[in-house]
């Protein structure tokens, strides 16, 4: 489903991604963790060229991009594999919740406004927003703000979901509620998930898989439990004892 090979990423003189490689099963959901500013959110957004990688090939759901050749049809089709959902929600502030799941559908995918409308109401009482679908989205709770972004990511319906850190702006109580929709979302759809995470419990809770990364590169990966508990990499030892010292587990 997601398949990398020798990715690379510099912001001027700094090497942010340095030779990534993995691959991702259909239907696996993987968390990346490791310490702030060592390359996970640039390696999810290189994925869809939110970020435009170095050199590399990316594939997402059978189509392939060498990154030195390709052209903008090329990046157009790769982005249509797969769904972002960012840190703050990005809900368009002057559209209703409902407009907001609705828009994507109508302008991207040229379908009509009522089959659309209808989408989205179904979306909506899936994550519990359906009393919110006229509000705005400065009338809802952070939490809400959030799950109604995730609500638009599932409106488009696509095979790859692409989250980071998805509750990192939102208080524990805002951010459990967060957490909980994205485990349902995971266990009632096929979908292949990628997730950038600083929870650990709930990385293990729902990850099949855990990379850890640091200074631009996969130092280690593994079934979720299995690394969480027995990691097999020094780096990764280190880290996960400092987390746990500074978060007193």
């Amino acid at each position: 489903m997601i398949t990398v090979k020798e990715l690379y990423k510099s912001f001027g003189v700094l090497n942010v991604l340095n030779n990534i490689n993995c691959t991702i099963k259909k239907g696996e959901i993987v968390a990346v963790i490791g310490p702030s500013g060592t390359g996970k959110s640039t390696f999810l957004r290189c994925l869809n060229f939110l970020e435009m990688p170095d050199r590399g090939i990316i594939s997402l759901d059978g189509y392939t991009v060498d990154v030195e050749h390709c052209i903008k049809k090329d990046i157009y089709e790769l982005r249509e594999k797969s769904t972002m959902i960012f840190q703050n929600h990005s809900l368009f502030a002057n559209k209703t919740v409902l407009e907001n799941m609705t828009l994507p559908l109508i302008i991207a995918r040229k379908m009509p406004k009522k089959e659309a409308q209808q989408i989205g109401e179904e979306i909506l009482e899936k994550i519990g927003l359906y009393d919110k679908a006229k509000c705005y989205p400065s009338e809802l709770s952070g939490g809400q703000q959030q799950r109604a972004g995730i609500g638009r990511a599932m409106a488009l319906d696509r095979k790859i979901m692409l989250l980071d850190e998805p509750t990192s702006a939102l208080d524990p109580e805002l951010s459990g509620e967060v957490l909980e929709l994205i485990r349902k979302l995971a266990n009632t759809h096929d979908t292949t998930m990628v997730i950038v995470t600083h929870e650990m419990a709930f990385a293990e809770r729902i990850a099949d898989r855990i990379f850890y990364m640091n200074h631009g590169v996969i130092v280690e990966e593994g079934p979720a439990r299995q690394l969480l508990s027995n990691p097999q990499k020094e780096e990764t030892k280190k880290f996960l004892e400092y987390y746990r010292k500074v978060h007193r587990l």
